[in-house]
C-alpha cells in the first residue's frame, strides 16, 4: 500500500537513487555498504549535482531513510549493508522507479533525456512509454511523486522533475538570461520608439517649411 509522499534531502534522494541504481548495475555488490554508498553519491559521473558528502553525512541520511522504512539494513554481516525499499513503500512498478531514481541522480529531464539515461536501469520501448509512466506519477492518488515543469525558452520539450524534496519554486529555475532578454527587448523598444519620434519630428519641420 502505497504511503503519503516524504520529504526528503539532496542527500537522501542521493542516497535513495543510488541504492536503486547500484541494485540494478552491479547487482554482485548489493546491497551496499556505506563505503559503497558514499563512494556512490559522490561520483562525478551520472550526477547533478555533483556532490561531496561525508560520511557522516551518508550515515544521518541513512538513518533518516531508515526511519520512513525507504530503506533497510541487512544483518548478519561484519560490515552493515542497506538496501532500498523505494517501490514497495511507494507503491510503484519497477518502470516507475527508474525515472524516479533518475531524476533522484540527475535533476529534471525531458521524457527523451530520461528514456536514454534509463537505459541501464530498464530500457523503455518508445518515449510515450515513458510520458505514459510520467503521467502516472504524476497523477498517483497518494500524492504526486513528478511534475512537468514549464517549457523553457528556445526549448522543445517540457522537463520533468521529482517531488520527493517538495514543490519546486519555478521562478528559480527559469534561467536568468530570461530576464536580461527582457530588458534587452525594452530598450530596443525604447531605441524604436525614440527614432520614430526623431523621424515624425523631422516631417513635422518640413512640411511646416513647405507650406511657409
Amino acid at each position: 500500500m502505497a504511503e503519503p509522499l516524504p520529504m526528503l534531502s539532496l542527500l537522501e534522494t542521493r542516497v535513495l537513487g543510488t541504492l536503486v541504481e547500484k541494485q540494478r548495475t552491479v547487482p554482485d555488490t548489493y546491497p551496499l555498504s556505506v563505503n559503497a554508498l558514499l563512494a556512490g553519491c559522490n561520483q562525478k559521473t551520472s550526477r547533478n549535482p555533483v556532490i561531496e558528502a561525508s560520511e557522516s553525512d551518508v550515515v544521518q541520511a541513512i538513518d533518516v531513510l531508515k526511519g520512513l522504512w525507504l530503506v533497510n539494513e541487512i544483518s548478519g554481516s561484519r560490515v552493515s549493508r542497506f538496501e532500498h525499499r523505494l517501490e514497495k513503500i511507494l507503491g510503484i512498478p519497477t518502470q516507475a522507479s527508474a525515472l524516479l531514481t533518475v531524476l533522484m541522480l540527475r535533476g529534471p529531464q525531458t521524457a527523451g533525456e530520461l528514456r536514454l539515461n534509463c537505459e541501464r536501469l530498464y530500457r523503455f520501448a518508445d518515449i510515450s512509454s515513458v510520458e505514459a509512466f510520467l503521467e502516472e506519477l504524476a497523477s498517483r492518488e497518494a500524492g504526486a511523486l513528478v511534475v512537468e515543469l514549464p517549457r523553457l525558452p528556445g526549448s522543445r520539450e517540457n522537463r520533468w522533475m521529482h517531488l520527493l524534496s517538495g514543490e519546486p519554486e519555478i521562478e528559480a529555475m527559469l534561467p536568468a538570461k530570461s530576464s536580461q532578454s527582457a530588458n534587452q527587448e525594452i530598450e530596443e523598444l525604447k531605441a524604436r520608439v525614440s527614432a520614430l519620434e526623431t523621424e515624425l519630428a523631422e516631417m513635422r519641420t518640413r512640411l511646416t517649411a513647405i507650406g511657409a
